[in-house]
């Protein structure tokens, strides 16, 4: 789970790369459940999770190429509010808000007719609090990539490159990579490893409505300092349910989502090397399983 959280931070921009210009908005909740500490001896706590998130992608430019493969610059802005109702829950060990604002700048071009390359550089802030006069620069996270992306078939991407952060407070480059696979027509499958792992199988039941099973992995992350430390939080979740997805209009759709969350970590730790790299996993606090809802609309034009 701590592997899987940087890999969200280095591609949280990743999410752009399409070449129309979008705007989306999207609330969830996860249920009030039991919290699980680092000893079996319990607080007896609980909690539950509000996310409201929003963002957009313009292009400023765009150019496609002879196999209808663009040359695109873009802009993309993100941001995510969250509220724990935590009872008897310490304030060390769960924050009651967090705060997620990002900001980058996205180029993909086509190399040949078989690779193209995606790069993006950004900037984001992650507070454990939303009181933006008590931002500090120990919140800021800078964080790029570039990818190279062979297009096995045309359904099917698969690419590999670097990512540069300074999560661990210092610019350190590692591994990157990237996944999408699309099954389309009436019954359609898509599996995407871009900026979360997302896994659905859908029916089309008109043009109007499409009912998908999803289940997908995502999170939240505040970079903080206690005891003098440079620590992070984060909550890290996985998601299953069905989706229905509303076509309201060419360019305007509505989608729900009703299911489980059986895993919700949520815990601090330091931010080094041997921490993200720790086999502990298995001790990290976490809250047990909750029922989850979202609701999301996007407009693209």
């Amino acid at each position: 789970m701590k592997l899987f959280l940087y890999c969200i931070l280095f591609f949280v921009l990743l999410s752009y790369q399409e070449t129309n210009a979008q705007v989306y908005f999207k609330t969830e909740y996860i249920t009030s459940s039991s919290y699980r500490g680092e000893k079996e001896d319990n607080l007896h706590a609980k909690g539950n999770l509000k996310v409201i998130q929003g963002g957009f992608r313009v292009p400023l430019s765009l150019k496609m190429d002879e196999n209808k493969r663009p040359t695109v610059w873009a802009i993309g802005c993100s941001g995510a509010h969250a509220t724990m109702d935590n009872k008897k829950l310490p304030k060390e060990l769960c924050p009651s808000k967090m705060l997620n604002l990002q900001f980058g700048l996205i180029h993909s071009r086509p190399l040949n007719a078989k690779w193209s390359m995606l790069a993006t550089v950004g900037v984001g802030l992650y507070m454990d609090n939303d009181n933006l006069s008590k931002a500090s620069w120990n919140n800021v996270l800078g964080q790029g990539g570039v990818i190279f992306i062979r297009h096995l078939r045309p359904n099917l991407d698969l690419g590999a490159g670097v990512a540069l952060s300074n999560t661990f407070g210092f610019p350190m480059i590692l591994p990157a990579f990237y996944l999408t696979w699309n099954l389309e027509g009436r019954y359609d499958v898509k599996v995407s490893f871009v900026d979360a792992v997302r896994v659905s199988a859908g029916m089309h039941l008109n043009k109007y409505l499409k009912l998908s099973l999803i289940a997908e992995m995502n999170g939240i992350l505040a970079l903080t300092e206690k005891d003098g430390k440079d620590m992070y939080f984060t909550q890290q979740y996985v998601i299953v349910g069905l989706q229905p997805e509303i076509t309201i209009a060419k360019s305007l759709s509505l989608a729900a989502t009703a299911g489980i969350t059986p895993v919700r970590s949520a815990f601090y730790s330091k931010r080094s090397l041997k921490e993200l790299f720790s086999d502990d996993d298995e001790s990290d606090p976490y809250f047990k399983i909750g029922f989850y809802c979202s609701l999301g609309l996007t407009w693209k034009f």
